[in-house]
């Protein structure tokens, strides 16, 4: 998912010429099957000053679940999922309990067979207890519920101290708020997630593509504008878009519509579609077209999924922005697209506003709840290229891409699962007034601080130093060494 921390030691995509190193990958892991196996292998870290990391998938962008020298927790297999029905203070309706080891598609499939559909990444093999939803989580079903972390209703996990423990508003509910959001890796060691699930509608999907040859530079972007334009209405009306913009092309795959028929979302496609016809634009559409359920929507608009082939960063764009200042978003796209490293604007157009998510209580980053975009910035990813080569673009990202749309959004913040890792001020940027209170959660139940992960709260008190051991700041205590 994230080339990077793979750091061309031994990758199935590098020349078979190079070395196979161990690298940064983890040294040992636990493929644990109960809390106790858990509670053993934290204990065990915190005795021999072990580097120790939390693992299901590792679809982490900024590597949060790997680490030279470590020992992993592995929760890849606890995969039970059940639904119940659920009652509390606070919801009563229909429930599902995932293992953390639980994937996307593995939740989709199953809720679908009991007539109910869940939020989950639009990558199906994401394991939905981790870093997603404890990230916050968008989802093509965004608009319509809210994010993941909107969804939580409990959690078990296995603290720092290897108590395991409970979460939810009624109980320990200082931890269940920080992990509702908050970033995965360092509060303890999810062992199950319970989330709202809900009964089933049709769901209308629909893809648009057009390039920029054979009409102006200015032609093509005055389409970007009109498209900026129109999306507000179609995440009101509860529908999520995913939308990517080069330099080449404009391609909309997919406008996700939970609860939305096919003339509706016609309807809602329609103004964009007639300006693209007054500009003289060709474009090639598919649909849209209605589907009884989610996952029949999901399985032909939204796959499949390839192989991650890029560097990442990101930001937050407020509605007033797509509102009131349109022009100088496009503006900001199309001088990021003009770069010579060719990256790639990806815009997710959603509403996760407290009207919509249901005004809940999580360390959700607040500057999501006023967010009409969120923009993701990908840099190309070359295999076969040096990684000094690979290490310059990501500084681009930082210091050129990023900046772009940083200045027309002051305030706002990014995605803390999509971000830059080497994100300046990133305590602000992905976690806003939260961090503080986090960082006091995070003391509660990880009092030794057993739990790291880069850009996860608590992270700034460490370093790594080569050749990848953690060092305390400022002693510089070194943790990783594995006897």
């Amino acid at each position: 998912m994230a080339p990077f921390y793979a750091n061309q030691s031994c990758d199935p995509f590098t020349p078979e010429s190079r070395p196979c190193t161990l690298g940064n990958y983890v040294d040992y892991a636990i493929n644990v099957t109960e809390p106790s196996d858990v509670a053993k292998g934290i204990a065990f870290a915190t005795k021999n000053n072990i580097r120790l990391v939390i693992r299901n998938t590792g679809h982490d962008y900024n590597g949060k679940s790997t680490g030279a020298f470590a020992l992993a927790i592995w929760t890849h297999y606890l995969k039970t999922i059940s639904f119940t029905d659920y009652k509390s203070p606070s919801y009563t309706g229909k429930a599902i309990k995932m293992g953390a080891g639980v994937q996307g598609f593995e939740a989709y499939a199953a809720a679908h067979r009991v007539g109910l559909s869940v939020t989950g990444g639009e990558c199906p093999t994401v394991g939905l207890a981790g870093g997603y939803t404890q990230g916050g989580g968008h989802s093509a079903l965004a608009s319509k519920y809210g994010l993941a972390a909107d969804q939580t209703l409990e959690w078990e996990v296995v603290t720092g101290t290897g108590e395991f423990v409970r979460a939810s508003p009624g109980e320990n509910a200082d931890l269940y708020w920080a992990l509702s959001g908050g970033g995965g890796g360092t509060y303890g060691v999810v062992w199950s997630l319970t989330s709202k699930a809900h009964v089933d509608i049709p769901v209308s999907g629909a893809n648009l593509t057009f390039s920029s040859e054979g009409i102006s530079t200015d032609t093509y972007y005055a389409a970007l504008t009109a498209w900026h334009a129109n999306l507000p209405r179609l995440v009101d009306a509860g529908a999520m878009t995913v939308y990517y913009v080069t330099s080449a092309a404009f391609t909309l795959t997919p406008f996700t519509g939970p609860g939305i028929s096919a003339s509706r979302a016609k309807e809602l496609l329609q103004p964009f579609i007639d300006e693209l016809n007054r500009l003289g634009i060709e474009y090639n559409m598919t649909g849209p077209t209605e589907f009884p359920t989610y996952l029949d929507e999901f399985n032909t608009f939204q796959l499949p999924i390839e192989v991650g082939t890029a560097q990442y960063g990101g930001r937050l764009i407020p509605r007033s922005v797509v509102e009131n200042d349109t022009d100088a978003l496009t503006a900001a796209i199309r001088t990021i697209n003009e770069q010579n490293s060719a990256p790639l604007f990806c815009g997710i157009g959603l509403n996760v506003n407290m009207s919509v998510a249901g005004d809940v209580d999580n360390a959700v980053l607040p500057a999501w709840r006023d967010t009409l975009i969120d923009a993701v910035i990908t840099t190309p990813w070359n295999f076969t290229a040096p990684l000094s080569d690979m290490v310059e673009l990501q500084e681009e990202m930082t210091d050129v891409l990023l900046p772009q749309l940083e200045a027309i959004t002051p305030g706002s913040g990014c995605y803390l699962n999509e971000g830059d890792p080497y994100q300046p001020n990133w305590q602000e940027t992905f976690y806003g007034a939260n961090y503080p209170r986090l960082r006091s959660i995070k003391a509660k139940y990880d009092p030794h601080d057993i739990f790291y992960a880069t850009t996860a709260v608590g992270s700034d008190e460490w370093e790594i130093e080569s050749p990848g051991r953690l060092c305390r700041v400022p002693t510089c205590e070194q943790v990783g060494n594995v006897q």
